[in-house]
């Protein structure tokens, strides 16, 4: 069996089946890790969705800040962003089975040494600690309950973690570090406006990996979410959004010997609003 996880997918459902067919897929034997966002902006959110929930047990998927947008403007929370891309999921005859199944998906995995995310893990987060707090988080999702989630999901702050924090206002800053992290500063504040390459960033921030004492650096973090990152395959760290959205590479890692396998993809004309 191998396993090959996959960079953003935002809707790019020809791209996500090319992929399949350059690394052999086979549903029943090998898995399919995917970093989350699997909706918006690309073409067809809908077959993105439908095609991984008929994949099963053979695909894991973490959620993504798309994938709650999409859960919260199902509920009626939030707004409508220009560029997004949702109708078609919203319009479906079976979105209350697809919104529910995507309700179910984690914040995070975690198999041998290797923990998926799709942004970002807190500095002062072990890996332990990460699936705890991930499965707070789902909890909250899952209930019975989860439309108070939504209605309060939105914003920035608390923008530190505090383990004494509760409520909603601890949930948003577990849900706000594992979908929307890219920068923090080397005491685990994030920032959430600066999505340039590092050594863009404004003075004082740090990429969150980069933070020295990151207590999660013994796992391999498997990411996505930051697409001006690129590609990176090293050491404890495999970022895989590179870009399919906006003309770049839709790419897969095989898990077992790192190697990596792409496809290009076309560049997406997002809709005028």
């Amino acid at each position: 069996m191998s396993i090959y996880a996959i960079g953003d997918l935002q809707g790019c459902h020809t791209s996500l089946l090319r992929l399949l067919d350059a690394i052999r897929f086979d549903p029943g034997a090998d898995r399919l890790w995917l970093v989350g966002d699997l909706v918006n902006r690309g073409p067809d959110s809908l077959a993105v969705l439908r095609t991984v929930r008929e994949l099963g047990d053979a695909a894991i998927s973490v959620l993504g800040n798309h994938d709650l947008h999409l859960l919260a403007l199902a509920e009626g929370f939030g707004r409508v962003h220009k560029g997004d891309t949702l109708d078609g999921i919203l319009d479906a005859p079976d979105r209350d089975e697809l919104l529910h199944w995507l309700r179910q998906q984690k914040l995070a995995w975690r198999d041998g040494e290797f923990l998926m995310v799709h942004a970002g893990v807190l500095p002062a987060w072990t890996v332990d600690d990460t699936m705890q707090h991930a499965a707070e988080a789902e909890a909250a999702l899952q209930s019975p309950h989860y439309r108070e989630f939504f209605a309060q999901m939105y914003g920035n702050a608390p923008v530190a973690w505090d383990a004494a924090l509760h409520g909603v206002e601890r949930l948003r800053v577990i849900v706000n570090a594992f979908t929307r992290l890219r920068y923090c500063s080397a005491a685990g504040e994030m920032e959430f406006h600066h999505r340039g390459a590092p050594g863009t960033q404004p003075a004082g921030w740090l990429p969150w990996f980069e933070v020295p004492g990151r207590r999660s650096a013994e796992a391999t973090l498997v990411i996505g979410h930051w697409s001006t990152l690129g590609l990176i395959n090293r050491g404890n760290l495999i970022a895989l959004d590179t870009g399919c959205l906006w003309g770049g590479r839709l790419t897969a890692v095989r898990l077992e010997d790192r190697q990596v396998y792409a496809v290009q993809c076309p560049q997406i004309r997002l809709p005028k609003s």
